[in-house]
């Protein structure tokens, strides 16, 4: 296999959907250059929701909220299947973990924080499940990024039944009576914004709850200080947190390597890919951010530990993947890691 064969997610799919490459505030050149990055960034949010609905198309996926967020470009993609296969397998280890502490919270209020969410619909599925009463789920991106994200749900009646009478706030929108105990809250800021700020700037923020983050690939566009600061932000104030954390992995080798230059032809730079190249380094810097417990899994590890052999053989149905050497190696260089301290991650300890 010639080193410019080699895929990744990024390059062939964008992000969020199989990363998620939302808009996020991430870090700092010139100005000029800046503010061209963090476009460059925002615009991976259109590849992300077209790999989602792409997996969704196929039948990797089950979400029926993936089709509002593709009507702007222009109808559906199909990817390749090694990409379906990798948004599948992403967003398989990133349910398990939140379902596991959605159902070892039932009994109480909790909190999910969601950094540089972008066209994520993990908070409508959700809502939409009954079971899940006492969620506060917050979204922190770009104000323009919050701001479409708003337009969509007021233009689309299927969002609006779940997330109904979206109200202003300083630094977005929320919709705060929802079933169930349930709240809602877009914040339409540049995360590196937060480095300057109190945890009583966000609207809606509870401390006093346990909470998870979720980083998926956003954290890592920040300069690798400005990383630290935005999980600082919210170990200070919030002792029973986790955080959980998709990103690529291993720069170094060929695989690697290439993925990087790939990632550079658009334009794209992660700081913190070379500070956490591996999962050694990604359980550290959670310990560091004082976290006391951390673990890790690469996605070819998720797909064999986390998914069934029978869900295994259903995926294998779907479109079949000659590409095995391609997954594997793909499979190995993006990683999710997650810490955790405190209240109500029993079920994290025991049974992951």
């Amino acid at each position: 296999m010639s080193a410019p064969s080699i895929p990744n997610l990024l390059s062939l799919r964008g992000s969020r959907g199989g990363h998620r490459g939302r808009g996020r505030g991430r870090g700092g050149h010139s100005h000029s250059a800046g503010l061209s990055h963090d476009a460059t960034i925002q615009g991976t949010d259109t590849d992300a929701a077209v790999s989602r609905m792409s997996a969704v198309d196929l039948g990797y996926l089950q979400d029926p909220f993936a089709q509002y967020f593709v009507q702007s470009v222009g109808g559906n993609v199909r990817r390749l299947p090694i990409i379906n296969r990798g948004t599948y397998t992403r967003t398989t280890a990133l349910d398990r973990l939140i379902s596991s502490f959605l159902s070892g919270t039932a009994s109480q209020e909790r909190q999910i924080i969601s950094l540089g969410a972008g066209t994520d619909t993990r908070c409508f599925k959700l809502f939409s499940q009954p079971s899940h009463a006492g969620l506060i789920y917050h979204e922190i991106d770009f104000p323009a990024i919050a701001s479409k994200k708003l337009q969509l749900v007021n233009a689309t009646p299927q969002l609006r039944s779940i997330v109904p009478n979206p109200q202003n706030e300083k630094d977005g929108w929320s919709s705060s009576n929802l079933p169930n105990g349930c709240q809602y809250w877009c914040h339409g800021l540049d995360l590196r914004a937060l480095l300057n700020s109190s945890i009583e700037s966000l609207s809606g923020i509870r401390t006093d709850v346990p909470t998870v983050l979720v980083s998926e690939c956003c954290l890592c566009y920040l300069e690798t200080s400005e990383a630290q600061g935005v999980i600082k932000f919210f170990t200070e104030k919030i002792p029973n947190l986790a955080l959980i954390v998709y990103e690529p992995i291993h720069p170094n080798d060929s695989f690697g390597k290439q993925m990087v230059s790939n990632l550079a032809a658009r334009r794209i730079h992660m700081p913190t890919l070379d500070s956490y190249q591996d999962s050694t380094k990604q359980q550290s810097r959670l310990k560091e951010a004082g976290f006391e417990l951390a673990t890790s899994l690469t996605i070819r590890d998720v797909w064999r530990k986390w998914v069934t052999e029978e869900e295994k053989e259903r995926v294998d149905s779907l479109e079949g993947l000659d590409e095995v050497e391609e997954w594997n190696l793909l499979a190995d260089h993006y990683i999710v890691a997650w810490g955790w301290r405190g209240n109500g991650f029993q079920r994290w300890e025991a049974d992951l």
